[in-house]
C-alpha cells in the first residue's frame, strides 16, 4: 500500500494563533503539537504504551545518536526506525546538526560538513547534509530535517551571516540528496546504496539567523525558496533573551508559508509554547519535561514544584490537584520524595508521566482555545497561574 502524502491543513485561527491538521505515512498530528523527545528511539523512563496512554502522536528521535549507535544501515536492515523501536505512530528525525554543536572542542565545521569524533569511543565522522538526508532515509522516520548549522549565543552580526549563509548552502545540497533518494530528483541514487524505508517522507528547511532580524528574513526567503514540506525556525533557545526569542520568532514565522507547519525547534518551557503558539508556531519539542522529571521538578497549573524538597516530606496532596494523569491520582508529593530520595527507578517514570501529561493537556487546551475563539483569555489566565518560578507552595 502506498503511503500517504504529506499534507497540512489549518482548521481555525485566532490571531496568529492556528489550529491545524497535519497528515504523514503513520498518521494524523493535531495541531499546535508537542514532540516528546525520545533520543535513541525511546522516550527515557516510560515504554510506548505510557506514552500512547498519554495521547502521544509524534515522537522526535535523535539522527547523531542512532546514527552511532546502533546504526543506521541496522535500523534499515530491520525495516526502519517504526518496525525497529516499535512505534506505528510519526516520528520526526532531526539532522544532527544541534548535537555536533553542542560537541564544541570536538568538532569542526567547514563547506562540506561538520566533522567530528564520536562522544562514545572517539572515531572520526563527517556529517555532510548528503550523509544526513541518507541516514534519515534509512531511519524512515516520516519528518527528517535538513542538516543546518547552530550558532552560539551572542554571536557577532558577520559570523551569523557567514553561518546561515553555510546553512542555505547545506540546505540546497540535503534537498537535492533527499529528491534524488526518493527518486524525485535529476539524479536517481544506485539501489542498495542506501535503503529508503519510508517512501512518504518530508524533509523540513531549517531558518537560521541567530537574533539578526534581516538575516533571519534572508535565510527564510532563500529556504523557501528551495522549496521544503515545510519549514523550522531553528538557532533559538540558546541562551538569547526570552523577549529576543519571542521577537524573532514573531518576525520568521510571518515569513513562512500560512500553509505549511511551521517549527519551532528545541524551545518549550510552557509559558513558551503559549507564547510561541500566539506567533503563529505549529510544533513544537523540548526535552524539559522529561529531563526535569527525572531531576525532580515537576510542572503543575500553578507552577514548578520541586519533589526533592523536605516540605514534601509528609505531604499528602497529589503534585497538582487539579490534575488528572496517573501519578496525581494515584500518588502523593510524600511518595513521590520518597521514590526520588530512595533513587527508585519509579521516581522517574511517575514524575515523567506527570510532565509530559501536563504537556500534552496543554497543547489540547490551546487547540480548544483557538477553536472557539477564546485564545487570548486563555493565554492571560495560563500567565496568571503558572509562573517560571517555583511553587513550592
Amino acid at each position: 500500500m502506498p503511503a500517504a502524502p504529506f499534507g497540512f491543513s489549518v482548521t481555525h485561527t485566532d490571531g496568529r494563533a492556528r489550529r491545524g491538521r497535519l497528515t504523514t505515512a503513520h498518521g494524523v498530528i493535531e495541531t499546535p503539537a508537542f514532540m516528546p523527545v525520545g533520543t535513541q528511539g525511546a522516550v527515557k523512563a516510560v515504554t510506548h504504551e505510557m506514552l500512547e496512554s498519554l495521547g502521544v502522536e509524534i515522537l522526535l528521535s535523535n539522527t547523531y545518536h542512532l546514527y552511532l549507535r546502533p546504526g543506521d544501515d541496522l535500523i534499515a536492515r530491520h525495516g526502519g526506525l517504526h518496525a525497529f523501536i516499535g512505534w506505528p505512530h510519526p516520528i520526526l528525525t532531526d539532522s544532527g546538526g544541534y548535537q555536533v554543536f553542542s560537541l564544541a572542542a570536538r568538532r569542526t565545521i567547514g563547506e562540506e560538513g561538520a566533522e567530528f569524533r564520536s562522544h562514545i569511543d572517539g572515531s572520526l565522522h563527517l556529517l555532510t547534509p548528503e550523509k544526513a538526508a541518507d541516514i534519515q532515509a534509512q531511519l524512515g522516520s516520516d519528518i527528517a530535517m535538513v542538516l543546518d548549522e547552530c550558532t552560539a549565543y551572542p554571536v557577532e552580526r558577520s559570523a551569523a551571516r557567514r553561518s546561515a549563509e553555510r546553512t542555505l548552502r547545506w540546505a540546497e545540497r540535503g534537498r537535492s540528496r533527499f529528491l534524488s533518494l526518493h527518486g524525485r530528483g535529476p539524479t536517481v541514487v544506485p539501489p542498495g546504496d542506501v535503503i529508503v524505508t519510508n517512501a512518504g517522507q518530508a524533509q523540513f528547511g531549517i531558518v537560521q539567523g541567530s537574533v539578526y532580524p534581516e538575516l533571519r528574513t534572508m535565510s527564510a526567503s532563500a529556504t523557501v525558496g528551495i522549496g521544503f514540506e515545510a519549514y523550522a525556525i531553528g538557532g533559538l533557545s540558546v541562551g538569547e533573551p526570552v523577549d529576543t526569542m519571542y521577537d524573532i520568532v514573531a518576525h520568521t514565522a510571518d515569513l513562512l508559508p500560512a500553509d505549511r507547519p511551521r517549527y519551532l525547534m528545541g524551545t518549550g518551557t510552557p509559558s513558551d509554547l503559549v507564547e510561541s503558539v500566539a506567533r503563529g508556531i505549529d510544533m513544537f519539542d523540548c526535552v524539559l519535561p522529561t529531563r526535569n522529571a527525572r531531576n525532580g521538578q515537576l510542572f503543575t497549573s500553578a507552577g514548578r514544584l520541586n519533589i526533592k524538597n523536605a516540605r514534601y516530606a509528609d505531604d499528602d496532596r497529589p503534585p497538582d490537584p487539579s490534575c488528572r494523569c496517573y501519578t496525581c491520582r494515584t500518588a502523593s508529593r510524600a511518595y513521590l520524595r520518597h521514590l526520588f530520595q530512595a533513587r527508585e527507578m519509579n521516581a522517574a517514570t511517575l514524575n515523567t508521566l506527570h510532565n509530559l501529561h501536563f504537556y500534552l493537556d496543554t497543547m489540547r487546551r490551546i487547540r480548544d482555545a483557538i477553536a472557539f475563539g477564546r485564545f487570548e483569555s486563555f493565554r492571560l489566565a495560563f500567565h496568571q497561574s503558572f509562573s517560571r518560578q517555583p511553587a513550592d507552595s
